[in-house]
């Protein structure tokens, strides 16, 4: 049921976004720290800004296939600007990525910080305020050692629509007490 819902409801939701940057204080992305910059939706007119603007070199999604088809890049699109892609597909609205998913998209922004390079990692889903959030608070969780609500209360203070709810508030709970483990 949530799957079907996610898909009927992309189109409107995305035009609702659309709007929303147009007539409010909204941002399409906001940097959330000198490595990450969380947004929404990366159409294929943004990417010459992303690459050449804001030095994007490496682009996690955490949207379905259909969710990227017509409107943004694909790997291969991306590969060819000289960025590297990481898609790690989960269902709108009432998903949370998989430990696995939060992993592996940490891991892929801890890379960037290993090689020394001073490109940017733009990690996105739709809207940019639930499951690309999700991985940005574990990424900020896993960087500067905060619990998920300070990880979250960040985030919140520079792109304030974020919405997390009971499952991803589950996830990170869960992801930050792995973090403990290690």
């Amino acid at each position: 049921m949530g799957r079907l819902f996610a898909r009927v409801t992309f189109v409107p939701s995305l035009i609702f976004n659309i709007f929303m940057e147009r007539v409010s204080s909204r941002r399409w992305f906001d940097r959330i720290d000198n490595r990450v910059i969380l947004g929404a939706l990366p159409f294929k007119s943004m990417t010459k800004q992303l690459v050449e603007t804001e030095r994007v070199r490496g682009v996690i999604s955490m949207n379905e296939d259909y969710e990227l088809k017509w409107l943004s890049n694909m790997k291969r699109d991306w590969e060819n600007s000289g960025v590297k892609f990481l898609q790690l597909s989960t269902v709108d609205i009432f998903e949370a990525p998989c430990q696995e998913k939060l992993k592996k998209g940490v891991e892929f922004i801890q890379d960037f910080d290993k090689s020394d390079s001073d490109g940017l990692v733009y990690v996105h889903c739709k809207a940019g305020r639930t499951r690309s959030a999700t991985l940005v608070a574990c990424y900020l969780m896993a960087k500067y050692k905060l619990t998920p609500e300070a990880a979250v209360s960040h985030m919140q203070s520079v792109r304030s629509h974020i919405w997390l709810g009971p499952k991803q508030y589950e996830a990170l709970h869960t992801y930050h007490n792995r973090l403990g483990e290690r």
